[in-house]
């Protein structure tokens, strides 16, 4: 299978995803059909992608000819080292022509190129479209090559792969807090396997766009529909009333039954009844598991200021995190962890296969938990907390100064002085903060996962409270997986080792990669779009960089 038929089947799957709920359904509105008639022409546009590009190497042009349409092309010059190395290596033979003329190929990518807002991506920001466009009607029938049209196509090509395959550049990446190391990808090589129809380079490494990308952009494309037939009506709560459950009865639920049927989560025909019902509540409490919420199906405020959030801004947190998702690696054939921070999960990967999750706590506002990449290198038991300086100054000196027991009541000691300040660490115990283990992966943040006493704060809807570091739920169960092929521990010796009063470093034998992310929009694995909350505000000035 060869890059671009890959590419055409992910896309499909994607697409079906996206429709999956509404496939549930025992008959079809007329809009469903509508909608699996549009399904069925995608395909077959997209049908026409894969085939023999030329791999003809007769027909050549003199290399002189770059420098002259770089010239004539200068926005295309940022891309010139690499459509010279492609040239180079195919000795200048014609790669979008054939001794027959111009071939299919090229007007799938002028139609990818003119519908690129699919992807997400503004067309205002593709140059020369109209000279595409041009070139290639002209072309149209004739025998002989043409050198411009030939090197704008390909022009084309890497303007598209830069746009959707890698996103904005590091530097912007990084402005709005970004540290994962962006993936790299090789334009060149891609498009040499595509022209010359070689074995798929579409591997978990070699693929350009990781698999969340292909399924945003299918419910971009759904979101988009939505917004164009959705009229805009308000939902509230009666005067006097903060909530609705099974058995109530307004006008608003007859809104709150309409809007869930619009959006897909209440799969009933009739959304003129005003009575809370059963089915109701099943596709009030999916509505808030898709947006993080307590899905207790008990509609009040929250859930009700999530629904009334207008479709074209769902259309912006979509397109924002495809961004984001072009960023990352395309996938890793070897087990990971994965924190997202406004959905204050942990995830455990193996390869591409979602293993387990358990909630989190992240950072507050104040001291936002970064997004970075680290190796998970060590496991601490029975840890001890070294408290950070800027906490001593400000939360642990104004408590001594007000409770002169308060160390010994939290059984903390102080082991020096440093720049002024007391050293300050709290000893191994169920009350230290840090719980009873943590797990390190050294970086310039200091930030690390552990356990935490507090176990009441992961049962919240939000969960923003700590210093910037990351709790975890469940720590032994974390423990006992990075651990699982060190049969020097088990279940009950992970246990002893969490309860002793005696800290304990295990170096892992094979360090496991930990990404920390920050996606507000993304699709489980039912197939459903998820959205949260931009618990840091950064969506906002990632939108203003892509959509302006």
């Amino acid at each position: 299978m060869n890059l671009k038929n890959s590419i055409l089947i992910l896309s499909v799957l994607s697409v079906l995803a996206g429709l999956e709920s509404c496939n549930r359904r025992s008959e079809k509105s007329k809009k469903e059909i509508q909608d699996s008639i549009k399904t069925e022409a995608l395909k077959k546009w997209d049908e026409t992608i894969p085939g023999s590009f030329s791999d003809q190497t007769d027909i050549k042009f003199d290399s002189a000819a770059l420098g002259k349409f770089f010239k004539s092309y200068p926005e295309l010059a940022v891309y010139k080292d690499s459509i010279s190395e492609f040239y180079k290596r195919r000795n200048y033979a014609y790669a979008w022509f054939d001794k027959k003329g111009i071939i299919e190929q090229a007007g799938n990518l002028a139609d990818r190129i003119r519908n690129i807002d699919t992807e997400g991506v503004s067309s205002k920001s593709v140059p020369y479209t109209k000279d595409l466009d041009s070139l290639i009607y002209a072309d149209q029938g004739r025998k002989t090559p043409s050198t411009e049209t030939e090197l704008m196509l390909t022009g084309q090509y890497f303007v598209f792969a830069n746009k959707v395959w890698q996103g904005v550049d590091e530097k912007a990446s990084k402005s709005v807090q970004w540290y994962v190391p962006r993936k790299k990808v090789s334009y060149s090589d891609l498009l040499d396997s595509l022209l010359t129809n070689k074995s798929s380079v579409y591997t978990v490494e070699g693929r350009p766009v990781y698999r969340q990308y292909m399924l945003l952009k299918s419910f971009l494309t759904k979101y988009r529909e939505l917004e164009s037939q959705r009229e805009v009506t308000t939902i509230g709560l009666d005067a006097g009333k903060k909530s609705y459950k099974i058995g109530d009865s307004s006008d608003n639920i007859v809104k709150i039954r309409k809007r869930l049927h619009f959006l897909g989560d209440y799969k009933e025909s009739d959304t003129l009844s005003a009575l809370y019902d059963a089915n109701l509540k099943e596709a009030v409490s999916n509505f808030q598991e898709r947006h993080g919420l307590t899905n207790d199906g008990v509609i009040g405020a929250g859930t009700i200021k999530e629904m009334n959030v207008p479709l074209r801004d769902r259309v912006k947190t979509i397109i924002v995190n495809m961004e984001r998702f072009r960023w990352v690696p395309a996938g890793l054939n070897k087990e990971y962890l994965g924190v997202n921070i406004p959905e204050y999960k942990l995830h455990v990967y193996n390869a591409d296969s979602l293993l387990w999750s358990c909630n989190v706590v992240v950072g507050k506002e104040l001291h936002k938990t970064v997004v970075f990449q680290g190796d998970l290198k060590y496991i601490v038991f029975s840890p001890y907390w070294n408290v950070p300086p800027s906490i001593v100054r400000n939360e642990i000196l104004p408590a001594m100064n007000r409770n002169a027991g308060y160390l010994k009541q939290h059984n903390m000691e102080i082991t020096g002085h440093e720049n002024g300040l007391p050293v300050i660490r709290q000893l191994p115990g169920k009350d230290n903060s840090l719980g009873l283990v943590k797990f390190l992966f050294p970086n310039n943040f200091n930030i690390y996962l552990h356990d935490t006493p507090a176990k009441s704060l992961f049962s919240m809807e939000d969960r923003a409270f700590s210093h910037g570091c990351i709790r975890v739920s469940e720590p032994k169960k974390l423990a006992e997986f990075l651990l699982k092929d060190d049969k020097a521990w088990d279940s009950i010796s992970i246990d002893k080792a969490m309860h002793q009063t005696k800290e304990k470093w295990v170096t892992l034998k094979n360090p496991v990669p930990v990404f920390i992310s920050y996606f507000t929009a993304f699709v489980d694995r039912k197939g459903q779009i998820n959205f949260r909350k931009d618990i840091y505000d950064r969506d906002s000035a990632l939108e203003k960089m892509i959509l302006n």
